[in-house]
This record gives structure tokens, C-alpha cells and sequence, in this order.
């Protein structure tokens, strides 16, 4: 489902355990007032029904604002009342829907039926009778290779404007079950997209994926992927994908030789270069619209979401929020296309709730619900499974809203405007840029770093925002920026003051 949280590396598990023992534990009367960095949010606990383990590795809202859970063990549970509070369970009300499906991880609805993903398929369920519980179970897409390997999982579903189904499918990692026969050795399409047309045509959509965990649509209906540092990925990368395109994790390409792939196969590929240089130098390869430097913006990304609330849910509307599963948090991911292609920042948002999150989503009030699994991976979080839901408060809070390219620097918009008498200097600032190594090896340091020099800072007329001239940018790196400490016009200081760059493309000059 994700990897794990501490990784072989020596360097990288120092750092996690110290961060560890410096967060300390939670305790339990602590977890209804979770610390997000502002008071701008408040974090609600559930109350769950006694007996029942609540491991929520799916969520959909359905049309009348209930919400349904789909749970690892292959349950499905709705909640009538979400929203409501005190959130026991009297006041949310639960039923049970489905069971009996194969270790679900993924959840929606459309149409008039909820969508499970499963480890062999995405089954189409409905309640034809009105009774409240499931008695319809369909098959809506199938067709990859299940072996039994402890890590062949399956997730989604994400649908298209055209209505497309996508699913996304772990890459087969240790030993298969010796009694799968042909499937031990066939095990097709594992670490890879695969689309389901409306007239229920299964086909391979993009490859090189390892744990591509998370799956999301925009407003606009394109597909978003969360990836799992490890073998061939230096870091955790955010995908846009498309079909054809080949995301990096070599194991994958036994497929492309496939007479359906739409993915054409590289050749061999020459390791120990960056992934800048594997732009070039890799047939085929297409580098994250984001990556996620390891540590810094958490160690496992799980569950993808798009804000389009309204605005109900603060000053974020159409940004990305992932869940993380070792911090026991949520980032937050601010998209941009340059040259046709979206890259663009990613924030920290809010960490150490009660146990990881796995699945995301906003429900009809415009609250963020985060679905919770330790599942036996480390993980911040002291409790094993649970739900909890992220409000609004309506205060605004005081963040780098949009980090945005320009052709020399940065344009850093904030949520409210800087306070009158701040002056702004550039040699306040500071970062650098960095990138990774493409390798068959575990996960990659930062490599290649170099400071990055900020020559000019202008705020604008408003100030909302300021123009940053920084005259080292490289593409194919990430650009991490640490902010002055600004304060905005209501005396706020910044809730977080790191902000990490992805530029795959430097924005053209003006003609």
C-alpha cells in the first residue's frame, strides 16, 4: 500500500528517529486540538463504534452528503452524518454496506454506484432494493496480473470528464505465493495506469510506477498519481499522467513490449545519472510535475484530493492536498503550467494527528476528512486506524499562497497582505537547488546542491505579493526557498516559511 517509513539508508533513518523523538508521542486527550501551525483550522476526532476497526482506505461522498468508508479489510460503512457534532457514533450514525471484498484501497462514486477498488478488480456496487446495504456487485475493470506477492495492490478508481476509469497498480515487490500457478510468472502490468473506456475496455495507459498510491482528477479532468520513494525514485514524485508517457520505475517495462502498450520501450537504460540528465538521456522518461524532497515534506504521500469547495475550505481553492502517511498529516500542492506542462510548489499543511493518513477528501461542508491506517508501518501517529476532519475556522491564515515561475525568480502571493511597515530584503532570503540520482538503488540524497542568489526583491502595490530575482534556476531541479520571517497586516507570522519548487521548464523570455 505505501513503503515504509524508515528506510535502510543510515543518513535518512538518523533523521527520521530524531525527528521522531523530537515530536514525542500524543496523547489522547491531546488529539482534539491537533498542532497545524495557526489557528485558522480546527481538527474533529470520531468517535468510532466499539469493535469497529476503521483502517479507511477510501472515501466518496455520495450525492446527499453521506460518506462511505471503504475499509482495507474489504467492508464498505456509510455515515448518514459526517458533520455532525459532537461526532459520536449516535450522531454520525453508521451501516454497514458491502463486505467481503479482497483488501480495498480505493473508493468512488458515479452514476448511482459506488466504485471499490480491490486487489484483483474495481467492482460496480448498488442497493437495487433501497434496503441500505449493497446487493448488487459487478465487475467495472479487471484484466492485470494478481500473484500473490504481498505488494501487488491495486488503487482508485479515478474517472474522467469522458467518463474513463483509471487505476493505478503497484509494481510486484518479494516473493509470490507459490501456488499461483501461471500468474506467478504472468503478472501483467504491474507498475502501471490502466484505463477502463465506458464500454468496460481494460488497456494500458503509462508506465514506471512503484506505489503509485494516490489518484486524483482536477477540475479539468486531468489524472494526478502519488509515487513511493525507493528503487528508481530518488524521492516521492506527484505525476500528471498521460498516456504514453513513462514515469521512471524501470520493472515496469517488461510491458511496454506488449502489442497494446502505448508506452514505446526506452532501451537500456543507463543508471547513475540525475533525473535532469535522464530528461535527455532516457527515451521516453517523464519527470514528476512535483517531487516531494524526502523528510522535509514527509517520507510516504498517500491519498490526493483537489480543493474545489468554494472557498469553504480557506484561500486554497483549486490546490492539491495530499495525505502523509509517516508524519500523520496532510502537504498541500500549488499546480502551474509552464511550457504545457504543469509543475509548480509544494507547502507543508498540518501533521501529527492521530495516526497516518491514507485516503483524503472534502465533504459537502467543505471540511477536509482524512482517512487513517498505521497498518503496521511506522508512523507518527499513536493510534492504529481512525477518521478525523479537518474545519475551517474562517480566520484566513497567513500562507505563501501561490509560489509561482518567472522568467528570473520567483512571485511568492500570499493569503493576506504583508503588514505596512515590513520592509522586504532580499538578502533575507535563502535556499538552493538541488536534484536526485535516477538509479536501480533505494531512494537518492540530494545531489548537485547550489545556493541559490536572490540580487532583488519587489513587493506589489497591494502587498500580496512579492517578485523575488534569483539568477540560478536549473531545470530539471527542485528550488527550495526559506522565507523571511513576514509578518501580514493583521500581525500574523507566516504558519510556514519553506516552500520547495519543481522546475521542470523555465518560463520563456518575453519577446
Amino acid at each position: 500500500m505505501v513503503k515504509r517509513g524508515f528506510k535502510k539508508h543510515s543518513a535518512f533513518l538518523l533523521v527520521s528517529v530524531l525527528t521522531l523523538m523530537w515530536a514525542g508521542p500524543l496523547l489522547a486527550a491531546e488529539l482534539d486540538s491537533v498542532p497545524i501551525g495557526n489557528d485558522a483550522y480546527r481538527v474533529v476526532t470520531y468517535e468510532l463504534p466499539p469493535g469497529l476497526d476503521l483502517e479507511a482506505s477510501g472515501l466518496a461522498v455520495l450525492p446527499d452528503g453521506k460518506l462511505a468508508i471503504g475499509l482495507r479489510k474489504g467492508e464498505i460503512w456509510i455515515l448518514d452524518h459526517p458533520s455532525a457534532e459532537p461526532p459520536t457514533p449516535g450522531n454520525v450514525g453508521y451501516h454497514q454496506f458491502a463486505s467481503g471484498l479482497h483488501e480495498l484501497l480505493g473508493l468512488a462514486w458515479r452514476d448511482g454506484a459506488l466504485y471499490a477498488t480491490q486487489r484483483s478488480e474495481v467492482t460496480r456496487l448498488r442497493d437495487t432494493d433501497g434496503d441500505g446495504v449493497a446487493d448488487e456487485y459487478l465487475t467495472a475493470a479487471s484484466g492485470w496480473g494478481v500473484s500473490g506477492s504481498y505488494h501487488e495492490y491495486a488503487y482508485g478508481p479515478a474517472f474522467d470528464p469522458a467518463g474513463n476509469l483509471y487505476t493505478t497498480l503497484n509494481s510486484s515487490i518479494g516473493p509470490k505465493w507459490k501456488g499461483a500457478g501461471q500468474e506467478a510468472l504472468d503478472t501483467k502490468w504491474r507498475g502501471w495506469c490502466m484505463q477502463t473506456t465506458p464500454n468496460g475496455e481494460t488497456r494500458p495507459f503509462a508506465a514506471g510506477f512503484r506505489s503509485p498510491c494516490g489518484i486524483a482528477n482536477n477540475s479539468v479532468g486531468d489524472v494526478f498519481v502519488s509515487d513511493q520513494q525507493g528503487t528508481w525514485l530518488g524521492t516521492n514524485p506527484i505525476h500528471h499522467v498521460r498516456k504514453g508517457a513513462f514515469f521512471g520505475h524501470a520493472e515496469s517495462l517488461v510491458w511496454a513490449k506488449d502489442a497494446t502498450s502505448p508506452v514505446v520501450h526506452p532501451g537500456k537504460i543507463t543508471e547513475g545519472i540525475t533525473v535532469a540528465e535522464a530528461v535527455r538521456m532516457v527515451p521516453g522518461y517523464t519527470p514528476p510535475a512535483i517531487w516531494l524532497p524526502y523528510v522535509k515534506m514527509g517520507q510516504s504521500p498517500t491519498g490526493l484530493r483537489f480543493d474545489e469547495t468554494g472557498g469553504r475550505f480557506g484561500p486554497f481553492e483549486g490546490q492539491m492536498f495530499v495525505g502523509e502517511f509517516v508524519y500523520s498529516g496532510v502537504n498541500r500542492v500549488f499546480l502551474e503550467k509552464v511550457g504545457g506542462e504543469y509543475q509548480g510548489a509544494c507547502f507543508p499543511f498540518l501533521k501529527e494527528l492521530q495516526s497516518a493518513v491514507l485516503s483524503v477528501n472534502f465533504l459537502s461542508d467543505g471540511s477536509l476528512v482524512l482517512g487513517q491506517s498505521n497498518r503496521g508501518w511506522n508512523s507518527f501517529g499513536n493510534r492504529s486506524f481512525g477518521l478525523q476532519r479537518v474545519v475551517w475556522t474562517g480566520r484566513t491564515p497567513f500562507e505563501v499562497g501561490k509560489m509561482e515561475l518567472l522568467e528570473n525568480g520567483f512571485r511568492f502571493t500570499f493569503t493576506e497582505p504583508l503588514a505596512a511597515d515590513f520592509e522586504v530584503n532580499p538578502a533575507a532570503f535563502a535556499g538552493q537547488s538541488y536534484t536526485y540520482l535516477y538509479h536501480s538503488k533505494y531512494g537518492s540524497p540530494e545531489v548537485e546542491g547550489e545556493p541559490l542568489a536572490f540580487e532583488s526583491a519587489q513587493v506589489a502595490p497591494d502587498r500580496r505579493s512579492i517578485s523575488v530575482r534569483c539568477n540560478r534556476l536549473r531545470e530539471g531541479f527542485v528550488h527550495e526557498v526559506f522565507l523571511p520571517d513576514f509578518r501580514s497586516v493583521s500581525g500574523q507570522p507566516l504558519a510556514h516559511r519553506d516552500a520547495y519548487y519543481t522546475l521542470n521548464h523555465k518560463v520563456p523570455p518575453e519577446k
